[in-house]
């Protein structure tokens, strides 16, 4: 989703940059012989490093040791072929699940390490922890800009609808749709509705990244990208039902995880550096739905 985010934003707003936006069909990044030939073969100027395996937190619980070895790859590959290569600029997409579990919001690039991560999200957290700091220690070795920023949850057109796959605002699109189409009356809702969660447009995101590109080394090591304020998962199923027309009511299944109470990063050391989203969550829920609905229309002709 982001990288086709910025791939798009790339070509709007720097169309005399070349881009090369590899795909896991060109080259899988895992492979660490293959991506530092992909890597040889391109010669770039900067990398934008947004390749993670990502899903739900049904999927993260089930399979914990995936997330972390597929994304401790996936960064070992990209960020070892640009030190062997010497590219001199790398921005790494992390996650705001590498803050502790428990510590007071809003969350600060210097609460790294300074707790227990959550425990659905800890594999995935500790791949993405170990990537941002891979990109400190390069950058303080060989003297090159990699940083790594730090995005809240993110949503946007081209997000992953797929069963077991989706995230939060995915996941209440495809109920409250399918919830219309079968006539249903309730809609079912993991934990109480009282957790909270902060969701940045990807494409805000991108456009601000792309601009970024090429003064990374005004960045710090860190830095936190998010909206500045959260909403309730109760709140999110009701955009939901807002954008598919659907009337009914919520069951709260409290059997089910939903995860920490709440993660919300303080952006203000990327405000200082321009850093504005303008994107309000209805805004954002309406395009994602028209791009789920247009996705769900092609698979069907």
């Amino acid at each position: 989703m982001l990288g086709s985010a910025i791939a798009e934003q790339w070509a709007l707003l720097r169309p005399d940059d070349e881009l090369v936006a590899l795909t896991r069909q060109e080259v899988d990044l895992r492979d660490a012989a293959a991506t530092l030939d992909a890597f040889a073969d391109i010669a770039p100027d900067a990398v934008v490093h947004a390749a993670a395996r990502v899903a739900g937190i049904a999927d993260k619980l089930a399979h914990p040791a995936t997330f972390l070895q597929q994304n401790l790859q996936l960064d070992s590959s990209v960020v070892s072929a640009s030190i062997a290569l010497e590219i001199p600029e790398l921005l790494y997409v992390s996650s705001g699940a590498i803050y502790p579990a428990a510590l007071p919001q809003p969350l600060t690039e210097d609460d790294l390490l300074g707790g227990v991560l959550e425990g659905a999200n800890e594999g995935y957290a500790l791949a993405k922890i170990t990537g941002g700091k891979l990109c400190e220690y390069a950058s303080r070795e060989f003297g090159f800009a990699y940083r790594a920023a730090v995005p809240s949850n993110l949503y946007g057109p081209g997000d992953s609808f797929g069963a077991g796959r989706a995230h939060l605002v995915a996941s209440t699109i495809v109920k409250a749709h399918d919830a219309v189409a079968a006539g249903d009356s309730t809609i079912e809702v993991w934990g109480d509705g009282t957790a909270r969660r902060e969701f940045t447009y990807s494409v805000d995101l991108a456009a601000w990244l792309v601009s970024q590109v090429g003064s990374l080394e005004h960045w710090p090591s860190l830095l936190n990208l998010g909206v500045g304020f959260d909403h309730s998962i109760r709140e999110y199923y009701e955009a939901a039902a807002r954008v598919a027309g659907f009337t009914g009511e919520f069951a709260y299944d409290t059997t089910k995880p939903s995860g920490v109470m709440q993660r919300l990063l303080d952006s203000s050391r990327a405000r200082d550096l321009g850093w504005n989203p303008t994107t309000t969550l209805d805004e954002g829920y309406a395009a994602c739905y028209e791009g789920f609905v247009t996705a769900q229309s092609q698979k069907a002709n």
